[in-house]
């Protein structure tokens, strides 16, 4: 059996990263495989192509050595690493480690492991970020406010209606539609984040943290249409809530808890009548302004609560497909523009700690992953 070595940084070394900053407050031995390995995998970098990266730097092998513990990288090259894949020199030296449990995605058949390990490594880093700023601001991280009723019991797939129910009256939001639901999340302690995906419209997770209760998270893709953002973060919360049993499909449970949770039987029913013998497009197009959801999930949730028949809503169904409406890019009527359902507090938490002077503006750019000049455009929008 190989025997791992720990490699140190000298004193030397970290002066050269970090000018004259004491190093004796920092543990002698530090490790950085994990961070590394993390980094080049949110990259979608491979060992040979982060190597070419940094124009040869070093090889390959001697990264994989890196990753695997086995050796520790000079100050000259950790700085290459750290600016080939983005990141600082001290996000490859720090300590806190995370990792995702329970992984749920929401993907495309034949989305390859290969994208699923990328986009789990995308959301721990981008995580990682998250909560350094709320340390560096000194907050406590927010936490799961689980509601009281939860995990709700499904023992038949119309159980998921009681459970939105309940999740909506433990949390006081009454029937009234819920304007933004990343933010109303991220108030209840999940951690709501937004990336550029291709195969995967998102996932959900806990997230273990040393020390720390675990987290929970919701990864949704950042070009959707917000009605389509908003049913798959009410689908997702419908994972996190109800605990199906029986042999009831937990996809179709969490399913019919998001468009209950988004659509209210009452209030849907208020609007469009108990039976309908068929129902327009005109007033699916205004239900969708009312309700921030998709022409289509309103066709489905009128089915589900038996106010149109199944041959209507197969009828509606032909229509949408024939309008295009069912592939990529989705584009109903009226539809939502991204921007409108997006999380908001990660963003905002930078720019307080930016206006604090907790961080400089190459920081602040580096945690929100975009140039200073895009960092001076933003805040110029803000400022406005």
């Amino acid at each position: 059996m190989a025997h791992f070595k720990r490699f140190q940084f000298t004193k030397f070394n970290l002066y050269r990263i970090y000018g004259n900053r004491p190093a004796g407050s920092m543990k002698e031995t530090i490790m950085i495989g994990n961070k590394l390995k993390v980094a080049r995998s949110a990259s979608g970098l491979s060992l040979r192509a982060l190597a070419d990266a940094m124009d040869g730097v070093v090889s390959a092998q001697a990264i994989g050595k890196y990753e695997r513990n086995e050796d520790m990288p000079s100050s000259r090259v950790l700085i290459a690493l750290a600016r080939a894949l983005a990141v600082s020199e001290e996000y490859l030296l720090s300590e806190g480690e995370l990792s995702l449990e329970g992984v749920d995605f929401r993907k495309k058949v034949g989305t390859s492991s290969r994208e699923e390990a990328m986009l789990e490594a995308r959301a721990i880093h981008m995580l990682e970020r998250y909560l350094a700023v709320e340390d560096m601001l000194q907050m406590r991280s927010v936490e799961w406010e689980q509601p009281r009723s939860a995990p709700h019991p499904v023992a038949d797939i119309r159980d998921a209606e009681d459970a939105a129910r309940s999740v909506r009256d433990d949390w006081g939001l009454g029937n009234d539609p819920i304007p933004h639901l990343a933010e109303l999340l991220e108030e209840r302690g999940i951690k709501v984040l937004s990336l550029d995906l291709d195969d995967v419209d998102g996932l959900a997770a806990k997230v273990r943290r040393k020390g720390s209760d675990a987290a929970r998270v919701i990864v949704i893709k950042q070009s959707s249409w917000s009605e389509r953002k908003r049913f798959n973060l009410a689908h997702e919360l419908g994972h996190m809530v109800i605990a199906p049993s029986g042999g009831v499909n937990e996809e179709k449970a969490a399913h019919r808890f998001a468009g209950a949770f988004l659509m209210p039987a009452d209030v849907l029913r208020a609007e469009v009548g108990a039976h309908r013998s068929s129902i327009s497009i005109g007033e699916l197009v205004a239900l969708k302004k009312l309700f921030g959801v998709s022409i289509q999930a309103l066709a489905y949730r009128c089915k589900d609560l038996g106010i149109i028949n199944q041959a209507a809503c197969a009828r509606l169904f032909k229509v949408f497909a024939e309008r295009g409406w069912r592939t990529a890019p989705f584009e109903e009527p009226e539809s939502m523009r991204p921007e409108l359902e997006e999380p908001r507090r990660f963003e905002r938490l930078c720019y307080r700690a930016l206006a604090e002077g907790v961080i400089g503006e190459s920081r602040a750019a580096e945690l929100l992953g975009i140039s200073v000049r895009e960092l001076d455009r933003r805040l110029d929008q803000v400022a406005a």
